[in-house]
């Protein structure tokens, strides 16, 4: 076995991180890969099993393909979903908003407004919890501080 040496990047040449961005798959697809079992689904995604059966069940997966012998066959465009899914659970979005959602876009392009005042009132009850959040963490930041000075 052979050990290689590697040196930390130069930071100082390098642009900083964009905090905002998604951060990079997990679990990277195959490439030319366009079907997928639960297993490898539950592998990319992190969601389980039952999750995923049960976003079925609801209607925030309507349609999975399956295989001639019924085992479900997930697209790429499936996972692509998944992922914005996860990202709406992320913001609070109660599960009926996401299957709401979920069936507007299944109707079409003539429900765009409704899908944008949809996620307006997600986007505006986040940001409303990222102040409290900030509001916290300066009395966290305030404690700390007090904890500090007193040693």
């Amino acid at each position: 076995m052979t050990v290689m040496q590697t040196k930390p990047a130069d930071t100082a040449r390098t642009a900083p991180a964009d905090i905002c961005s998604a951060p990079p798959r997990r679990h990277p697809r195959p490439d030319g890969q366009d079907r997928y079992t639960i297993s490898e689904v539950v592998a990319f995604t992190g969601l389980t099993a039952h999750t995923l059966r049960w976003y079925e069940r609801i209607g925030l997966m309507p349609h999975v393909d399956r295989s001639h012998t019924g085992q479900r066959r997930y697209s790429n465009r499936d996972l692509d979903w998944l992922d914005f899914v996860t990202k709406l659970r992320l913001t609070g979005m109660p599960v009926a908003d996401m299957v709401r959602y979920a069936e507007l876009v299944r109707e079409g392009e003539s429900t765009y407004a409704e899908r944008q005042e949809l996620l307006e009132s997600t986007r505006r009850d986040v940001l409303t919890r990222i102040a409290e959040l900030h509001d916290t963490l300066s009395v966290l930041d305030h404690k700390i501080s007090f904890y500090a000075a007193g040693k």
